[in-house]
Parts: structure tokens; sequence; C-alpha cells
């Protein structure tokens, strides 16, 4: 049964979410300020986190880039009464799969769910070299010089997707079907986000990529 985490600290909230979530079939777990959560989270497995912004203790901002620095590469999507562009980009750069805006319907939160689930791991069981770093689609890991590389589940998919399509440019709209299943709610800019966050950890230079490139009046490709 799919375990999914809610850090949340608005009782009502929080106890509608467990309520709806259980009748879908999850098996649901409920941590109510930032320290449990990210306790919980750390050391048990989820497929799923849904992580408030504002919390107790720790916020879930705070609690985002813990997990990620640590190596815990569960989905997470931010729960966030902000609705300012500025603050879901900085909780993507942090390595969050998705964000949903208080006030939300629990029919979107669904479908948001659903569709991070979806995305599962890359199609094709391959091995692939290029430069330092060798992507294990089969163990689902990137490596660099033989130390594992801290990737989220959507950049690794994302690199699948170039890998598989090398040489090729590819539109953003290719990419939205290929990473994120026509997901709806998935925006340019958000697909840009995500290209620019594994640009980070994968370009001697993000400024003057090597690898993705950026092809202009299409989007990308793979050089690697």
């Amino acid at each position: 049964m799919t375990r999914i985490l809610i850090v949340e600290d608005e009782p009502s909230i929080a106890l509608g979410l467990v309520d709806d979530l259980r009748l879908e079939g999850f098996a649901v777990e409920l941590a109510t300020d930032g320290i449990a959560g990210a306790r919980r989270a750390l050391t048990e497995r989820f497929d799923l986190v849904l992580l408030d912004v504002m919390l107790p203790g720790r916020t879930g901002y705070d609690v985002l880039r813990d997990l990620r620095r640590r190596g815990v590469s569960t989905p997470v999507i931010l729960l966030t009464a902000r609705s300012q562009e500025t603050e879901k980009i900085l909780g993507l750069d942090l390595g969050a799969d998705d964000y949903v805006t208080k006030p939300f319907s629990p029919a979107e939160l669904r479908a948001r769910i659903k569709a991070v689930l979806r995305r599962g791991s890359p199609d094709d069981v391959a091995v692939h070299r290029f430069g330092e770093f060798e992507a294990d689609f089969g163990r689902f890991e990137l490596r660099k010089a033989g130390e594992p590389l801290h990737v989220t589940p959507i950049e690794l998919k994302l690199l699948a997707a170039f890998v598989k399509h090398r040489g090729r440019a590819l539109r953003r709209s290719e990419l939205k079907r290929l990473v994120w299943h026509d997901d709806a709610h998935m925006t340019d800019r958000v697909i840009d986000t995500h290209v620019a966050n594994l640009r980070k950890k994968i370009e001697p230079d993000a400024a003057a990529p090597r690898y993705i490139m950026s092809v202009r009046g299409i989007g990308y490709r793979f050089d690697g």
C-alpha cells in the first residue's frame, strides 16, 4: 500500500487530508510540526510527503532542504498559502516535486499526488556514462566519479528523457509528456526550473553548459 506522510499543523486541514486520502486507499501518517516531520521522513519509508511550508519547530523549506542534503529522494509536494511565483520556485530549487497553493480542492490535491506517483522510474533499464557521471536507471541512481550524487526523482526522470533522446532537440511540450505525463499543472517555467537544477548538479559550469544545451525557440538538447 502506498504510504504518505502528511506534515501539517492546522488540525482541520490535517484531519481532512488524512480522512480523504485514506478513503482513496493510501496508508497515511501525520506529523504536526517540522521537527517530527523531518524525523519521520528521515527514518521511515514513505512513497510521498505532503509538506506544509509554515510549520512550528522548523519550516517546510528547512525540512525539505535537510531531506535533500541527507540523500532522501522521496517525492515531496509542498502545501503553501503563498501564491507568489518566487516562493514556489524556491521550493522547486530545494528539491520539491510539486506544490499546491491553499486553499485547494481535495480533487486537485488527489490529482497532483497521483501525477507525482505515476511518474515513477525511467522506462528503460540501462546505464549511461558521460564525463565523470554514470546514470544507472536500473538502480535509479546517478554517480559522479563512482560516488552516488543526490538527485530528485524528477531530475533523474528528466535525465532519462534526455539520454533516451540525446542529440535531438526536445520541446518543453515533449519533456512535459515524457516526464510529467502531460500534467496540466506543469508550466514551462517549472520545467525550466527543474532543468536548471539538474544543470547545477552535472555541469562543470551551469552558466556555460556542456551537456544540456538550450536550443533557442525550441527547448533543450542533451549532448552527453
